[in-house]
């Protein structure tokens, strides 16, 4: 399975809405193939410790694991990869010193797009495609601009911000390759059950168009 396959469907965890090691295991069985680990307000030591048990749970099902933000956190886990915002470490010294991980870089225009893109980053992390409570002072960039983004890079573009099973179908027609989302998953009544009708909508889409 190549890159874009596992990012259809990318889950974020948050501790705040479910504990991080009980929403990879829902979304693992629902069909989520790229999970992100976001710990924004724990120690090291706590990152690492559910890092590890995180870890061990992906290669039961082929999946892709990412660390925000930390590049430290990714190489002691041994993670596939780390996403990084523009507050985070450089994509440039990031590549340089972790040379063996998958970097995803957050970008909101078409010239942060490819400027990532040129200073290789193996994805890109797009939004916030709608207003979303998951992330304070988020910048909205809308469909229009998604669109814009997608169309300037040859590396996969994955939406993120506020998007649920509604709205799904408008941020694919924009050709991302996958959906970012917390809330819409984390915040359901039976998260596995969430993850598995996004993945079919996003299936049923891919195929006919």
């Amino acid at each position: 399975m190549n890159l874009k396959e596992k990012l259809k469907l990318y889950v974020i965890t948050d501790g705040r809405l479910r504990d991080e090691i009980e929403s990879v295991k829902l979304v693992l069985e629902g069909g989520a193939r790229a999970i992100q680990l976001r710990m924004k307000n724990s120690s090291t030591r706590q990152m690492i410790e559910k890092g590890i048990k995180i870890r061990r749970m992906i290669e039961d099902y082929d999946a892709l694991l990412f660390v925000d933000d930390r590049v430290d956190v990714a190489l002691a886990i041994e993670a596939h990869g780390v996403h990084l915002g523009p507050d985070d470490m450089p994509l440039k010294i990031a590549r340089k010193i972790a040379s063996e991980l998958l970097i995803g870089a957050t970008v909101h225009s078409v010239e942060e797009a490819i400027k990532a893109q040129e200073e290789g980053a193996d994805y890109l992390g797009a939004g916030s495609v709608y207003p979303t409570s998951s992330k304070e002072n988020a910048i909205v960039i809308g469909l229009e601009n998604l669109r814009k983004i997608v169309k300037s890079v040859k590396i996969p573009v994955v939406a993120i911000g506020g998007i649920n099973i509604e709205n799904l179908r408008n941020v694919l027609s924009t050709g991302v390759d996958g959906i970012a989302v917390i809330s819409a998953i984390l915040s359901a009544e039976d998260p596995k059950e969430a993850t598995r009708r996004m993945m079919i909508e996003i299936e049923k889409y891919k195929k006919y168009f």
